[in-house]
């Protein structure tokens, strides 16, 4: 388990990405998250697969493997014991969360799967929930994308960092905060769930296409300021001959930008080649169904010229 933020976590030993996989703990907040969330889309898969619905293993490996799996790996592996340690790691949990998490619990479905499981009043709770008015503004594209790019400026560049490293409810909020918004913007734009605020392919793919400029102005910004991000913090770490491991706080911060810019650009690429795929799908599928209207309406042509005197 990661250390408390009261104690020193320059007694840590040196970092290495083996520890990533070895030093394993919980914070209880993710956790119960994780195990609700696992156990429940488990839950509605068997309920399916029991009365003999089909649903795709691609959605499932989607949501629990990847989506579950990464929020997992972000917030109890080796990751979360660092991540107030060394900003360059916590800058590796960052991008998970915000940015892998969200896109992979979209491509999971959960709310399609909900829908075709759930008894018929939580069923109706629901498509009242997805039809309401909140749902429509909390999907509404350019609210998700402005709330998207401007809350890791906000994270950054605000009291709110420095809280997040000296309180763990603060720190536990802010991995939840950064699901919760990506989980925003990536929703009504990959997800194949039927929620509100659904655009043209043209426009999804405009929309991941700005976000990369951002990322990378951020990254810069990060790398380049001579200011210290969380500077009293990490200074604090390096004092005392526990902390002789630790590399220098502004390298640090250098190496964190420049993680945030390339995981930023790297995952924005990916989405667009999802997105692409999507749209491909999506025009193929149209395809078939105008060549089979238009098969309809030749042979109802072609019977009514029979039946002619």
């Amino acid at each position: 388990m990661r250390l408390p933020l009261s104690d020193p976590a320059s007694a840590l030993p040196p970092f290495s990405w083996s520890r990533v996989l070895t030093d394993w703990g919980i914070d209880p907040l993710p956790f119960v998250i994780a195990v609700w969330a696992t156990g429940l889309y488990l839950l509605g898969v068997l309920v399916l697969r029991r009365r003999g619905d089909r649903w795709a293993p691609g959605r499932t490996l989607a949501f629990v493997g990847v989506g579950m799996g990464s929020f997992v790996v972000a917030t109890a592996s080796g990751l979360a014991r660092y991540d107030t340690t060394l900003l360059s790691v916590h800058m590796v949990q960052h991008m998970v969360l915000s940015m892998v998490v969200p896109l992979a619990l979209a491509l999971g479905a959960p709310v399609t799967l909900a829908l075709r499981t759930l008894p018929a009043r939580p069923r109706g709770w629901l498509l009242a929930v997805l039809h309401s008015r909140a749902a429509r503004v909390l999907s509404f594209a350019p609210l998700t994308f402005a709330l998207y790019v401007l809350s890791p400026w906000a994270l950054y560049f605000s009291p709110w960092y420095d809280a997040s490293l000296a309180s763990d409810y603060v720190h536990e909020m802010m991995h939840v905060h950064l699901v919760l918004v990506g989980s925003l913007f990536f929703w009504p734009l990959v997800g194949v769930d039927p929620l509100p605020g659904r655009v043209s392919y043209p426009f999804r793919v405009a929309l991941v296409g700005l976000t990369l400029p951002f990322h990378a102005f951020l990254g810069l910004t990060i790398m380049n300021q001579s200011s210290l991000l969380g500077g009293e913090h990490y200074l604090a770490l390096r004092e005392g001959p526990t902390g002789a491991w630790l590399p220098p706080v502004a390298e640090e911060q250098h190496l964190a930008g420049g993680i945030l810019w390339a995981s930023g650009d790297l995952v924005g690429l990916l989405l667009l080649a999802v997105l692409f795929t999507q749209w491909v799908r999506a025009s193929m599928r149209e395809a078939v169904r105008e060549d089979r209207r238009l098969d309809l309406a030749e042979a109802r042509r072609g019977r009514g010229d029979g039946g002619a005197p």
